[in-house]
This record gives C-alpha cells, sequence and structure tokens, in this order.
C-alpha cells in the first residue's frame, strides 16, 4: 500500500509539460507519449542514484503513467470517455510502479456498449504498446467483473485495489459495489484462498527463501509476502494503507516500521535491476548481482565481497519478512477461521495448546522466564499434533530475543534444554528450523548468526551457509528414521548403529560455522565446537570427536574424489588419519550428508559408490590394523584370482582369454573391479581379428555408480583428447578416467560417464549415439576430432576461475600428479589432452571434480619410457596448459 499519488508531494514530473505544449497544438502521435515517458523515466534513475526515497519514486513513476494514460485516453479514446472507464488495477493500482513494471489496467465497459466500439478499444491499447508501456489489459462489464472476480480469487484480489484513472466514475464505484467483501469472497474465504496461493507460491521455490539466484516479488519472504499481509487485513478490516493497521492494533509501531524497513529495501533492489536491465526483471540472476551490488553502494571488505554482502542483507530480510508475514496471518487465521469456543489444553504454567498451536499463558512467558524459549521449540518436538505457534507467541519471541544473551548461554538448564532438543526422537530438524527462521539458533550460537544469510557468490553452494547447515542436519536426520532406510540403506545402517547421533548433529551443526572469517575455516569451527561441546556438559571423548569431525569434515569426499582409492598406500594414510571405525562411520554419514545438502545437483551416484568404496576399503584396514598393510602385489594375485574364476565362467574361448590376459599390466587389475574385467575380456575376445580399428563399449555398471565406456585402440597420445572431446559434445559429464597401456602397444581407455542431470546411460539408441559418435571420433584424423561446440550454461559463463595447475611427484616415484584448478566448460578436458600431446606427456589417470563453476581435475603423468616429469618439463607442461585455457567458453 503506498503513499496517495493524488497528494501534493506526488505532482507529474515536469516532463509532462512538454508533451502538454505538443498536444495543445493538435499533435498526439506515440514518439511524443513515448519521448515523455523515457525522459521521466531517465529522471527518476537520476534521482535514484542521488540517493532519493525509494518510496518517493515508485510513487511518483505510477503518477507518471498515470498522467500519460490520461492523456492518451483523451487523445485517443475519447469516443468511450461516456460509455467506458480507464482503471489502474493490481500493483499499478496501488499507486506502486517500478521502471519496468507491468501497467495492468481494465477497460470497463456499461454492460449496454461492450461490443458498440471495439476498433477505438483496439486502437488505444496498440497506441499504448507502441509508446513503450508493458501493457496487461482487459475489458469487463461490472457483471464480466463480478463473475470473474467469484471464480478466481486473484482477479477479485487486483479488483480491490483498483483505482479510476479517467472515463465514468460511476462505472467503476458500481464495480467496486459489486466486488466487495459483502458479494464476493468474503473475508474468511478470502484468507482460505489466500493462504493457499501463498503456500504453492512458496512451494515453486522449494519453502526456501535462501535460493542464490531468488525472485525479489515471489520468492518467500518477498514482495508478494508483505503484499499479502495488505491484501488479507484491507479485506478484513476495510483498510487501505498499512498504518492503518497499528490503529486497528493488529501491527505494533515497531512490526509497521519493520515491514516498511523491508520493502523499502526490496524496492531499492528492484528498483536498482530495473533500471539496470531496461527490462522488467525480478530475478536476482547471477547476471546482474556484481552491478547491483556497486549500484546499490556496497564496497569491498576484506572478508567479504559486496556482491556477498548485498546478499546477505536481502537473505537476512526476507527472514525477518517471512517472520512477519507467518505471525501476522497467524494472528488472522485466529481471529479469521479458528473457533472462538475451542477448549485448550494445558501444557505448563507458561504454555497450552489451541487451535493446534502452542500459546502462552501470558505475554510474560519469555521475559520472566527466558529458558521457555528453548523449551517452546521442545514442546513443537514433543506434541505431535502441533502445527507451530500462535501469533501472539510468535510476537512475544521475537520481542525476547535480546533475553537470549551470555548469562542465558551459560546457563545449564538452558544448555540441557537444547541438547534434549538434538536428542529427541523426532521433530530435531524442524525444531532447528524454526530456532533458525526465528532468530533463536544465531542468538543462542553467536558464531552460528554470523553466517546467517551468508552466501558464497559461486555456482557450488546452492544455499546461504546456515540453511545448508540444516540440510545437513535435515539429511542425518533422515539416514536416522527406519522410515527412510530406502533412500540410502548404507548410510541408514551406519547411522542407525551410532552410539551417540546427537554428535553428528553438533559437527553438523559447526561444519561451517567458521565460514568468512581469516583462517582455515574447519580448524576454526573445530576450536568453536570443542568448547561448545565442554560448556554443555559432554565428555572430553565426546568433545573431542565433534571437533576432530568438524576439522577433517572434507577428509572423505576429497579423497575419494581426488585420489585414486584403488592405491592401498592411499587407504593406509586415510586409516591411519581416522584412527578407529567409530571416527569413520560419523564421518561417512556426515560426509554423504554435506555434499547432498551443498547442492541438489551435486549427489549422484557415482559420488555415492565411490564413498562407500573408501569406506568398505578404510573400515577393512582398519580391522586389519595399520600395522598389517596390504601388500601390493598379495592384493594383485587375489584380485587376478577372483577375475579370472569369474571368466572362467563365460564362454570365451580360453586361449583367447589367456592371450588378452598376458598383454594387461598388473596396474590394471587395480583399477576395475571384477565386473568391469569380465566385460572388457569379452569385448577384447569378440575384436580380436580387427585390432587395428577402434573397439568402443558402453555399459552400466551399478556398482560404479555410473556408465563404463571403454575405448581400445593403437597407443596414442591424442585418443585421450579425441574422446573426451567426443563424451563431452555429446552432454555427458565425465566423472574418472582410467588409461591402461597394454603391452603390445595399444591403449585400454575406461572412462565413467554420467548424463548432465547425473543418471546413468541405460536407454539403447543412447548407447549406441555414444559409440557411433566415439567410434567416428577415434578414427578421423585432424582438427576435426577435438570440436566442441557445445555451450556453456549461462550462470558458468558469468564467473571466471583463473587457472591454477601444481605439480607433485606420485607415491610410487614413477609419475607425477597434477592438479588442475580452472573455470569449467565444454572442451576443457579434450583442450588438457591436447597440450598432453604437444609436450609428449603420458596420461595414465585422471580424477574429474567439478565444483560448481570449478573444475578440479587430478592427473597422473608420465615422460616415456615411464619416469616422472622433471620440473622442466613440468613448467612448460603447466606454460602449455594455461595457453590452452586462455580462450574464452563457448
Amino acid at each position: 500500500m503506498a503513499a496517495d499519488p493524488t497528494r501534493p508531494d506526488h505532482r507529474p514530473d515536469s516532463v509532462l509539460r512538454d508533451l502538454d505544449a505538443a498536444l495543445a497544438t493538435g499533435q498526439a502521435d506515440a514518439k511524443l507519449f513515448r519521448d515523455a515517458l523515457e525522459a521521466g523515466t531517465s529522471r527518476l534513475a537520476e534521482r535514484f542514484r542521488a540517493g532519493e526515497s525509494v518510496r518517493t519514486l515508485v510513487s511518483d513513476r505510477a503518477v507518471l503513467v498515470d498522467e500519460v494514460l490520461v492523456r492518451a485516453w483523451r487523445a485517443h479514446a475519447s469516443e468511450l470517455t461516456d460509455r467506458a472507464a480507464l482503471v489502474a488495477v493490481g500493483g499499478y493500482g496501488r499507486g506502486e510502479l517500478h521502471p519496468r513494471s507491468d501497467v495492468d489496467v481494465l477497460v470497463l465497459v456499461a454492460d449496454e456498449g461492450v461490443d458498440s466500439n471495439p476498433d477505438a478499444l483496439e486502437r488505444f491499447v496498440t497506441f499504448l504498446w507502441d509508446i513503450g508501456l508493458e501493457i496487461g489489459h482487459s475489458v469487463r462489464s461490472i457483471g464480466d467483473c463480478s463473475q470473474v472476480a467469484s471464480d478466481d480469487v486473484t482477479v477479485a484480489t487486483t479488483l480491490m485495489e483498483a483505482r479510476c484513472l479517467a472515463g465514468r466514475e460511476d462505472l467503476f464505484a458500481r464495480m467496486q459495489a459489486a466486488v466487495g467483501p459483502d458479494r464476493v469472497w468474503p473475508a474468511d474465504r478470502f484468507f482460505a484462498a489466500k493462504l493457499k496461493e501463498q503456500s504453492l507460491r512458496h512451494q515453486r521455490y522449494h519453502d526456501t527463501a535462501h535460493n542464490l539466484e531468488p525472485n525479489l516479488k515471489s520468492s518467500p519472504g518477498g514482495l508478494r509476502d508483505i503484499q499479502m499481509i495488505g491484501w488479507v487485513a484491507r479485506r478484513y478490516f476495510g483498510v487501505d494503507r498499512l498504518e492503518k493497521l497499528v490503529e486497528h492494533g493488529f501491527l505494533t509501531g515497531e512490526e509497521f516500521a519493520e515491514l516498511n524497513e523491508g520493502r523499502d529495501f526490496l524496492w531499492r533492489v528492484r528498483f536498482a535491476l530495473h533500471t539496470l536491465t531496461g527490462r522488467r526483471e525480478d530475478r536476482l540472476l547471477f547476471d546482474f548481482q556484481i552491478a547491483l551490488a556497486h549500484e546499490l553502494g556496497f564496497e569491498d571488505r576484506e572478508q567479504q565481497s559486496p556482491v556477498e554482502q548485498l546478499m546477505q542483507q536481502y537473505y537476512r530480510t526476507v527472514m525477518q519478512l517471512k517472520l512477519l508475514n507467518e505471525m501476522l496471518l497467524q494472528l488472522l487465521r485466529e481471529s479469521i477461521l479458528c473457533d472462538p469456543d475451542e477448549p485448550q489444553t494445558t501444557i505448563n504454567d507458561s504454555f497450552h495448546i489451541r487451535h493446534n498451536v502452542l500459546a502462552v499463558n501470558d505475554t510474560d512467558v519469555f521475559q520472566t522466564r527466558p529458558g521457555n524459549i528453548l523449551s517452546a521449540f521442545r514442546f513443537l518436538q514433543e506434541y505431535e499434533d502441533l502445527d507451530g505457534f500462535s501469533g501472539i507467541t510468535l510476537r512475544c519471541l521475537r520481542g525476547a530475543l535480546n533475553r537470549i544473551d551470555d548469562g542465558f548461554r551459560g546457563g545449564t538448564d538452558n544448555n540441557q534444554e537444547f541438547l534434549r532438543i538434538l536428542r529427541a526422537g523426532r521433530r530435531v530438524t524442524r525444531a532447528l528450523t524454526r530456532m533458525n527462521e526465528y532468530g533463536v539458533l544465531g542468538r543462542y550460537i553467536p558464531a552460528f548468526g554470523l553466517i546467517t544469510g551468508r552466501m558464497q557468490y559461486d555456482m557450488f553452494h546452492a544455499y546461504t551457509v546456515d540453511v545448508h547447515t540444516i540440510f545437513v542436519i535435515s539429511n542425518l536426520r533422515r539416514f536416522a528414521l527406519t522410515r527412510f532406510d530406502h533412500e540410502f540403506p548404507y548410510c541408514s545402517e551406519i547411522m542407525q548403529s551410532l552410539p551417540k547421533p546427537e554428535l553428528a548433529y553438533l559437527a553438523a551443526l559447526f561444519h561451517d560455522i567458521a565460514k568468512g572469517r581469516r583462517g582455515d575455516h574447519s580448524t576454526l569451527g573445530a576450536d568453536e565446537a570443542r568448547l561448545f561441546c565442554l560448556g554443555h556438559g559432554l565428555s572430553d571423548y565426546d568433545a573431542d570427536l565433534v571437533a576432530w569431525l568438524v576439522q577433517h569434515h572434507l577428509l572423505l569426499s576429497l579423497t575419494a574424489q581426488k585420489q585414486d582409492i584403488s592405491d592401498p598406500e592411499v587407504i593406509r594414510k586415510f586409516a591411519a588419519i581416522v584412527e578407529d571405525q567409530i571416527r569413520l562411520d560419523y564421518l561417512y554419514v556426515l560426509t554423504v550428508a554435506d555434499v547432498r545438502g551443498t547442492n541438489p545437483r551435486l549427489w549422484n551416484s557415482w559420488k555415492a559408490a565411490l564413498f562407500e568404496d573408501l569406506y568398505r576399503s578404510t573400515l577393512s584396514a582398519l580391522q586389519r590394523g595399520l600395522e598389517h598393510p596390504v601388500d601390493r602385489r598379495e592384493l594383485v594375485s587375489e584380485i587376478q584370482a577372483t577375475a579370472r574364476a569369474a571368466v572362467d565362467e563365460t564362454d570365451v574361448n580360453a586361449a583367447s582369454v589367456a592371450e588378452i590376459w598376458q598383454k594387461l599390466p598388473q596396474e590394471y587389475f587395480l583399477r576395475h573391479s571384477v565386473a568391469e574385467v569380465v566385460w572388457h575380456i569379452g569385448l577384447l575376445a569378440g575384436h580380436k581379428s580387427r585390432e587395428h580399428t577402434p573397439l568402443v563399449g558402453v555399459r552400466h555398471h551399478p556398482a560404479r555408480g555410473g556408465t563404463s565406456v571403454l575405448v581400445y585402440a593403437p597407443r596414442g597420445r591424442d585418443a585421450f583428447a579425441r574422446a573426451t572431446a567426443a563424451l563431452d559434445e555429446l552432454g555427458l559429464n565425465i566423472l574418472d578416467a582410467r588409461i591402461t597401456p597394454t603391452t603390445h602397444g595399444h591403449s585400454l581407455d575406461t572412462y565413467h560417464v554420467l548424463e548432465d542431470t547425473g543418471a546413468a546411460i541405460s536407454e539403447r539408441t543412447r548407447v549406441a549415439e555414444i559409440e557411433q559418435r566415439l567410434t567416428r571420433v577415434m578414427q578421423t584424423r585432424g582438427p576435426a576430432g577435438f570440436a566442441v561446440t557445445r555451450r556453456a550454461p549461462r550462470q558458468v559463463r558469468l564467473f571466471t576461475v583463473p587457472p591454477r595447475v601444481e605439480f607433485a611427484e606420485a607415491p610410487d616415484g614413477d609419475s607425477t600428479i597434477m592438479e588442475l584448478v580452472a573455470g569449467d566448460r565444454p572442451g576443457l578436458l579434450s583442450d588438457l589432452g591436447t597440450a598432453l600431446v604437444s609436450e609428449h606427456v603420458d596420461l595414465y589417470a585422471a580424477r574429474i571434480m567439478t565444483v560448481g563453476e570449478r573444475a578440479e581435475d587430478v592427473l597422473t603423468l608420465s615422460k616415456p619410457p615411464g619416469r616422472p616429469l622433471t620440473s622442466t618439463e613440468c613448467d612448460k607442461l603447466g606454460q602449455a596448459i594455461l595457453a590452452r585455457l586462455d580462450k574464452p567458453a563457448n
């Protein structure tokens, strides 16, 4: 509800004088009107950049459009004046317009004149488009309005906010009466319908205000949530401005100021966004966030960029607005929909249950007994039928947050109450989610308050740090509940065997709590976690375990994705850090929950298989004893024996098996599963007579969590570049490459891939497409074999990741490990392979890890005849790679 645009301090912009002068001479062409609008829009942008109040600017924009529309109506629809009214509806009807907002109008016609002059209406609407207005229009009679409003609560809402701009005001008055609450949508039905409408809108945004590209209008906590309060209050109280709700005692003065402050911030961002883009745009896309931050005056800080400051203020603002929306609508629900005579159920001397919500017995229960703040959330867990808190309870809770101080945090009873919430058998996530949304968690754990609303400007972290943390705990809770066993059976089995699951929740709560601070967030978070646990009465062992988990929460993920976990030495070193099965169990479930809670697109069957393989291998090493490491040769012998027995059960000719077997080096058996060996042998035996041509095979391997692509061909250094170009062009996500030179001059290369969506490849037509494309490319000579024309996604192209190449000697001493960090883009691996060819470097393995917009790939390299690269050769290769990558993404 904006200020009244008819007030003297909202006069039409002076640019209209030029338009009036031209109209006085008889001119009325579209250019005159368009020039007036553009000049007025430019003037508003100048005033915005000069720091003028956005409330004034939004109102003045509506006034400018009002005056232009009225003049256009007089000049081009004068014959309609006696039979129709020009009406502003929706946001425009409220007198609120941003630079590129839709201008929604209704041409209200008398019943007897509906079809009398359609050409005049068409000319008028076309003229409005011609002058540059984004017009949304309808032509209706009073009867039409009544009927459509009765059928559609959204239409009823837009008409409720209507203003008559020109024409017959008596028609407008009759229309308002026809769609009033005594005719259509009385307050109770209107409220119920709008609640459902808001719920569906929130669901479209996953019920979170913390998406990284939020919608200023429609996301939870956005402008629609403020408008929702106004709409329902207007229908119930009959008020036309929010400030009048204070007079009704529905809003406090502080709440009204908070709503205004939040709306003003969102309006400033939206006004800047429209001005920046030159179009109606309400999405805070990555494309605009940096420019917006500078436009709005945010400056660099040591630990937080301008865009991160902007977005943190946005997230904190919408969290408060979402809470106000929830509180005020709950108050209205209790007034409008609930039975005032419904009996209450007493819980204790502070709380009771009524209308399925937790209500306070008096408004001082949190002020006089602050410990009730935590108890309220525990009762939310304990009583299954509770839908939440009453409106008054929420209001009292918001007003008592300052009671959570050092004395509160140090209180033994409060500490035990918090632990009871974590140890509860149900609704742990729900309680913590609401504690975060209501500001309690950030007050109780001040370090958590620092990460509330904090975003990281990348494509890896899909949520703010606080919401990500709650998602991680939610994932752990699903592992702990038997009804979700079917989702992640192995994680569920381990989680449900943990002696103290609350230690996993505490580790999740603290694992990212030091994000944004100077120093290693894992180390800083571990220190915070240890102090918190000891302060809450946990034993030294439990506190150390939680701190260890926070310190090493990335260890399992990085080891699985960046190292060769088929190497017994990698497993031994990892097991030496973990030390025992208790730590391994906690770390495994925390890691899976963390990766799944970071970004919905990050988790896939490949990572699930990797993490599980690392867990099982490490558990085996711990059970064997670290003083008895696996002998590499014995392990190869065991694998070969198992694989040979499996191959012997197939119908492949024994002589062919023996011949192929001799061509495979021992390293091959460490890097491939028994199922893969059997599959490879069968393919190679059938290809024996055509060894001069490439062999390509595709097969889904559930145990590997993805699809294996075999390429067997005469040895050539450009094979990796060609194969990855073909797979990349097909839109496949390459996860792993294992290059195995055979003893007779060929190379048996295995690529593990998934569809870009994370799905494995199973359809026969897709398999055939991959086989045909890859075979053709491997036979092609020249640059055509390296072509990747697929474009990078929009978001990826917006980020710049400076490429970095680092080298280290491999543990075996026979090869070199190279790590590449660069911006992910189509053709990256092919360019990398081409650089290897140019420097005559052999590739043996590649672990491909994509972290949002970043590629973090680890390659195992050597120089003929199988030696590590010298420092000079590393420098030359690094320069060659950087030169290849120094080109823009497609």
